[in-house]
């Protein structure tokens, strides 16, 4: 653990807090950090502490009973977790795994601060269900795709999300499923057609995009 004075300038809305509302976060918080790989959270633990993520990633997903995986969200720095702000408020269980995709390094607040700052500061409770607000409408937004929108269109618009501007993209078929929250076998069927069409090569363990443009035409249909 290592204490970072700074680390409440990195989210706007908690810049903004009065002053002794700053100082209560700062004395009683602790920035801590995980390697990738590491579980951060998992189904029926209780979450000991809010976190906001100051570097890196971690990406939530949830196994259905029958062993079905989906990529709910991922928490990017300078964001906190949706499913963490529900529990804490909620006094529940979680329900999905958060897992480090890169190293991490977070701002942990204890739960028993979170529930003080909630009732004292209707800033700090502003900034709370702001967050939470949009991550529920991305959720939703998520939902409609895997209900209604095409997986072509949805398998090309995460090719491109997941490349970062890069052409290789270090992933697998089982992956991607897991992101799109369909079968294996969907997604190789569709990476074939992809690769039949030219706009991307196949390798162990990787995606090579071929043609971005082709890609991208694919994924405007998106919506």
């Amino acid at each position: 653990m290592a204490q970072d004075d700074m680390w409440l300038d990195r989210f706007a809305g908690l810049a903004r807090l009065e002053p002794a509302i700053k100082a209560q976060l700062l004395a009683r918080s602790a920035v801590v950090t995980a390697p990738a790989g590491t579980v951060i959270f998992g189904p029926g633990k209780s979450p000991e502490n809010m976190l906001f993520l100051l570097a890196g990633t971690v990406r939530v997903q949830q196994v259905s009973d029958t062993g079905h995986e989906i990529v709910l969200y991922r928490i990017e720095a300078g964001e906190s977790c949706v499913l963490t702000t529900a529990c804490l408020l909620a006094y529940d269980d979680y329900a999905a795994t958060g897992i480090a995709e890169t190293d991490v390094r977070a701002a942990a607040v204890p739960r028993d601060v979170f529930d003080d700052l909630v009732a004292q500061s209707k800033s700090f409770r502003n900034f709370v269900f702001a967050a939470f607000s949009k991550r529920i409408t991305d959720l939703f937004l998520m939902i409609d795709e895997v209900a209604f929108q095409r997986i072509d269109v949805r398998l090309a618009d995460k090719l491109l999300k997941l490349s970062h501007g890069d052409d290789r993209i270090a992933t697998t078929h089982q992956k991607l499923a897991v992101e799109l929250g369909t079968a294996r076998e969907v997604v190789s069927r569709q990476l074939q057609e992809f690769q039949r069409r030219g706009w991307i090569a196949q390798a162990r363990g990787a995606v090579m995009i071929a043609d971005r443009a082709g890609l991208q035409d694919v994924a405007r249909h998106h919506g």
